[in-house]
């Protein structure tokens, strides 16, 4: 496993955790919705990025799919972290760090789809 993806495995593991944290903490100490979407978020993305890795270990032409698992992984920490940092101390990280977030996860979702069709046209699947 080279080092860009070990990065990338070590962020899946620490997006899914802090997805199932958030989860636990809307459940059980903090009363705002919006927790719950940003737990709901991170774990998605952090199932989504991996799957992104194992397709990217498959294809002779990774670059594009670590690229895709790097926006899906970094948007999700900028929505999520967003939301939760104004459901537990009504301060954000930035102005529109939220919908940078969501544009980011978007940008990554449309960049897998883009290594799909670049590893079909170079034939390697």
């Amino acid at each position: 496993m080279n080092g860009a993806v070990r990065v990338l495995v070590m962020l899946v593991g620490l997006t899914g955790a802090s997805g199932v944290a958030l989860g636990a903490l809307a459940a059980h100490r903090v009363s705002d919705p919006a927790l719950a979407t940003a737990a709901h978020m991170l774990l998605i993305h952090a199932a989504a990025s991996l799957g992104v890795l194992a397709v990217a270990a498959r294809s002779g032409r990774p670059l594009i799919a670590l690229l895709a698992a790097g926006l899906l992984l970094a948007g999700a920490a900028l929505f999520a972290g967003d939301i939760a940092l104004r459901a537990i101390t009504g301060h954000r990280l930035f102005p529109l760090a939220a919908p940078t977030g969501g544009s980011t996860m978007i940008a990554g979702w449309l960049t897998l789809a883009l290594a799909g069709l670049v590893g079909r046209r170079a034939g390697t699947g």
